[in-house]
């Protein structure tokens, strides 16, 4: 999937102040492009992303996600994108302790209205590509940090989702599961699927293939 944004800006207004989280950022972003937002914490990355997610929506400017303009469609519009579309980890993968690995990448599928068996299928593939298959009746709590997120990668991707955006998804992985997180995102993004990453690890820069820096909201030249 591609994403394009045009002249975005942000602009988040408390009572003391209007503080411009983005000032009028335009990148793109081709199908299967593997990209890295690097920046100094407040510099606008987790906006961009809620932005491309669909999550929020820009004071001004646009954004275009394959042929959805997410910031022209409403909220329950941008819902049903991300559902169908976009992929979106967090560095607290969000999994659910109660369901094992496999029904916790099958709960999206379902929402989508999946046969049973077209969902499974659909959740193993993810699996595999994540390279946890064998894991898929454990809990959670009982695979290791690194699994867990390979896990939250697995459910973002599962189904026809071709776009994963991911917030610091190694922001509590030692070296090593990051090396392997990033090499497992890497392997997706050259069977086509498009990742965005903000990230401040600085291993990202050896896995994706363009490296866009904020400051301040906007993108640095």
């Amino acid at each position: 999937m591609s994403v394009t944004c045009t002249e975005l800006v942000k602009e988040c207004v408390t009572p003391a102040e209007t503080v411009r989280a983005l000032d009028g950022v335009t990148i793109e972003v081709a199908p299967g492009d593997f990209v890295a937002l690097e920046g100094a914490s407040g510099s606008g990355k987790t906006t961009l992303l809620s932005l491309i997610a669909g999550l929020d929506a820009p004071t001004s400017g646009s954004v275009q996600v394959d042929a959805h303009a997410m910031s022209q469609i409403n909220s329950n519009a941008r819902a049903r994108v991300r559902l169908e579309s976009i992929g979106v980890i967090f560095q607290d993968n969000n999994l659910i302790d109660e369901f094992s690995i496999l029904e916790n990448v099958l709960v999206p599928l379902q929402a989508l209205g999946m046969t049973p068996h077209v969902a499974r299928q659909a959740a193993l593939e993810a699996l595999a590509r994540m390279g946890i298959l064998e894991l898929q009746d454990r809990r959670p709590r009982d695979v290791s940090g690194g699994q867990r997120q390979r896990a939250g990668v697995a459910r973002a991707i599962a189904g026809p989702r071709r776009l994963l955006l991911a917030d610091e998804p190694t922001g509590a992985l030692d070296s090593e599961n990051s090396k392997s997180l990033f090499g497992a995102m890497a392997d997706l993004a050259s069977h086509g699927t498009t990742i965005i990453i903000a990230t401040h690890d600085p291993l990202i820069e050896g896995f994706a293939r363009k490296v866009i820096r904020l400051r301040d909201g906007r993108v640095e030249s």
